[in-house]
């Protein structure tokens, strides 16, 4: 054969990806990818994984060889998911979701609870004494203990809308009396008085000196809209509100302060006023009253779960 020499195209070598099998090992990796993304970077992942940042680096590269993607930008200028981390990371949310919900048809068809229980509490709620949630949750891990038991500490409107989309297997919210969504469980109505700290004006006068307009006269520190009683609302105008503290332990240290009068659960009050740190004002009974409910979403893949757990803080109550 005449003329120029014709030579076949040599083909391109592919790039060995994802080829369809999860193993134990991708689900670790991506375990760890997932942590990362929501962590926002390898330094903040690093307690929950408890991990060296090296050693999450190498998990990192060898998810990224196992799928033949470039998932995440690490360096000086900082961490950053690509777009095709981005997509894999929606991908993993899902996968976990996906394997959740068969662990939880297993306990269904099964009777034995196990997989992972996400709780959301509100970040204000009581944590301090014997509290009928502790109780519950010693109860129902110790009586699961194929349960992963995981927690989360969030305001009101991020616990409802976890609930809604799945996130968290239950939630526990606080609300006012008679505000509270259709369909939550009612579990207890909590009360709170008000209190002074030692160092407080207040604190050494005789109750039957203490009448509305000395308590009018203090610093108060804010009230939210979730407690609340009859009494208190015809008299809430008259205070003089001079701090916020959105959380019950900021709430106490501005109390003990002795710059501010508030209010306080009974029982996390209770340890401070043995202590002779701070004095309840008892002034005509004043309280307020917050309901605490479960909330949950149906879901015949967690029902199991759920009404083991609830049964359980019903009866702690």
């Amino acid at each position: 054969m005449t003329g120029s020499s014709h030579k076949t195209p040599r083909p391109r070598k592919r790039v060995r990806g994802f080829q369809g099998h999860v193993s134990e090992i991708d689900l670790r990796l991506l375990r760890v990818f997932h942590t990362v993304a929501e962590q926002g970077g390898f330094s903040a992942a690093e307690i929950t994984l408890g991990k060296s940042k090296s050693s999450i680096s190498l998990d990192i590269s060898a998810l990224e060889t196992r799928l033949g993607l470039t998932l995440c930008l690490r360096g000086r200028s900082g961490f950053a998911l690509t777009d095709e981390g981005r997509e894999v990371l929606e991908a993993t949310r899902s996968l976990f979701i996906n394997l959740e919900h068969f662990r939880q048809q297993i306990n269904q068809a099964s009777g034995v609870l196990s997989g992972t229980f996400t709780l959301y509490v509100p970040d204000n709620i009581q944590t301090h004494g014997e509290t009928a949630l502790v109780k519950a949750i010693h109860t129902f891990t110790q009586s699961h203990p194929g349960v992963f038991m995981h927690l989360h500490s969030a305001s009101t409107k991020e616990v409802e809308v976890a609930v809604m989309n799945g996130q968290a297997t239950a939630g526990i919210a606080l609300y006012a009396q008679g505000r509270a969504p259709q369909g939550c469980r009612p579990l207890v109505a909590e009360a709170s008085y008000l209190f002074c700290g030692a160092r407080h004006p207040l604190f050494h006068v005789p109750e039957e000196d203490i009448t509305l307009d000395v308590l009018a006269s203090q610093s108060m520190v804010s009230v939210g809209e979730v407690a609340t009683s009859d009494m208190w609302e015809s008299i809430r105008h008259h205070f003089t509100y001079r701090a916020k503290a959105d959380k019950l332990d900021a709430r106490a240290l501005l109390i003990l302060s002795g710059s501010y009068i508030g209010f306080l659960p009974e029982v996390f009050a209770a340890p401070l006023v043995a202590q002779g740190l701070l004095r309840r004002i008892a002034f005509n009974n004043l309280r307020l009253i917050t309901c605490c409910h479960l909330l949950t979403r149906t879901s015949p893949e967690t029902s199991l779960m759920v009404e083991t757990f609830r049964s359980l803080l019903e009866a702690s109550y």
